[in-house]
């Protein structure tokens, strides 16, 4: 009768520590969404509707005005060296999409990877770096931006989605788009699920 005791003693200890190791454990990670705006800040506000999409799902997301990348990335490279591991998403639209691939760039040199990268409407942008998981990029091949490309030792998937079929998109509101907004926050959510 003693040993059952001990057995049973012994189990439940087994079964309380297993339990606190569950709840000690380190949390998992939640992904860190930055939208950047075209020039003046005054153009992308539709950035604000996505953002305000994934808040509303529990989903950390900022917008910024695209001079804010150098910041956003610094802050990114100091967070990397505290031990944070939240999965990166990066969001841009005009002047903001080319800097999204700057910032991604800046992150590829200390090795942090970004895992969404989309683009509204890039001009002249530079191929994107090996860093980025995933990329998608929207544009008008009748209008303004152009195709992504990718750059070397880039492995991950890369998307380009031509809206010239919609007339009534534009590059000022290509970012206003129900569809486009969509689309992106079910990629962004799939991040998040996938971390």
């Amino acid at each position: 009768m003693q040993n059952d005791r001990n057995y049973v003693g012994s189990l439940w200890v087994g079964v309380v520590a297993v339990i606190a190791l569950l709840y000690c454990s380190p949390a998992r990670a939640d992904a860190r969404v930055i939208l950047l705006r075209g020039w003046f800040g005054v153009f992308s506000t539709g950035l604000d509707e996505i953002a305000d999409a994934l808040k509303a799902k529990g989903i950390r997301a900022e917008v910024a005005g695209h001079l804010y990348w150098r910041k956003a990335a610094d802050d990114i490279l100091r967070e990397r060296a505290e031990g944070k591991t939240d999965a990166l998403v990066l969001v841009g639209h005009s002047q903001g999409a080319n800097n999204v691939i700057d910032m991604a760039r800046v992150l590829e040199a200390k090795n942090v990877p970004v895992a969404l990268l989309v683009t509204l409407a890039p001009y002249r942008q530079n191929p994107i770096p090996s860093n980025v998981m995933r990329a998608i990029n929207y544009y008008q091949s009748t209008g303004w931006g152009a195709p992504i490309t990718a750059g070397t030792g880039f492995r991950g998937r890369l998307s380009n989605i031509d809206v010239k079929e919609d007339s009534t998109v534009s590059h000022i509101n290509l970012d206003k788009s129900t569809r486009v907004q969509a689309e992106i926050a079910r990629e962004v959510g799939a991040v998040v699920k996938a971390n």
